[in-house]
């Protein structure tokens, strides 16, 4: 189909048309030839240079440093990942990443009090009553490194864990794809937990040994096609401020109730 272009059109050398009169031919070629020669008279571009994420570390120095997890006793939630990428292991902690939006949304919600930075992870169990951690704790470039066995067993040493420290609410902090080196499919972090689908939202069935709730909502990452900005994701941090207001005064009134038994006694 023949284009149409107006008096003041610029001309397109990738539009030719075969019909074109030769006039328009060789303004086709005018402008190619124009265009090689000034390609010719650039200088060749300079190679890339490898930025450097790490300051002083190499990446393979980065992937032997372990993320230290906050945990403390009767936690009101505990906020589960999956494993530390290279930025949260080369900083030493927490979703430091800037297009990372657990930290806006953990105070823009109400379950903290103050705006926090990942700086702030470390006094988040004793002051706010929240934990961090992961199944996993080898870090790795992405979690399609982790094996099948290593998942099997982090959820074992979470179990235990959330026996030992008893937190209130069990978050896990992730919803996305698993690439593996021979399958691939769509997968929820606590997914890899339970064996089985699940929705996000609050699940059924609480920790095994434990009267912990589960809750489950998308990755905070940025990257999240999903659920991309920190206000789609809000919503879900609410829903777990809700969660946790509810099962905490719950927990006050049967505390009262035990009490009043036992001084009527």
């Amino acid at each position: 189909m023949k284009q149409t272009r107006g008096n003041n059109a610029r001309y397109s050398p990738y539009f030719v048309n075969d019909s074109s009169s030769s006039q328009e031919d060789s303004a086709g070629k005018g402008v190619q030839n124009a265009n090689q020669e000034k390609q010719s008279r650039k200088s060749p571009k300079k190679p890339r240079q490898p930025v450097n994420r790490f300051g002083e570390m190499s990446e393979e120095d980065v992937l032997k440093r372990t993320l230290p997890e906050h945990l403390g006793h009767n936690l009101d939630i505990l906020f589960v990942g999956i494993n530390p990428g290279l930025m949260s292991a080369y900083k030493g902690h927490h979703y430091p990443g800037a297009n990372n939006h657990f930290w806006p949304c953990l105070f823009e919600s109400g379950l903290v009090p103050e705006r926090l930075t990942y700086l702030d992870d470390v006094r988040c169990p004793s002051t706010f009553g929240i934990g961090l951690t992961n199944m996993v704790e080898r870090t790795t470039r992405g979690s399609a490194d982790l094996s099948r066995k290593e998942m099997r067993d982090g959820k074992e040493i979470l179990i235990t864990k959330v026996q030992q420290y008893k937190p209130l609410i069990v978050c896990f902090n992730g919803k996305g794809k698993y690439f593996g080196t021979t399958f691939l499919c769509p997968i929820v972090i606590y997914e890899l937990f339970a064996g089985s689908k699940c929705k996000v939202g609050r699940q059924k069935d609480p920790i095994p040994g434990t009267d912990s709730a589960v809750y489950v909502m998308p990755s905070t990452s940025g990257r999240t096609q999903t659920y991309p900005r920190a206000s789609d994701k809000l919503p879900f941090f609410l829903e777990l401020k809700n969660l946790r207001d509810e099962m905490k005064r719950n927990s006050l009134v049967h505390s009262n109730d035990e009490s009043g038994q036992k001084n009527s006694q």
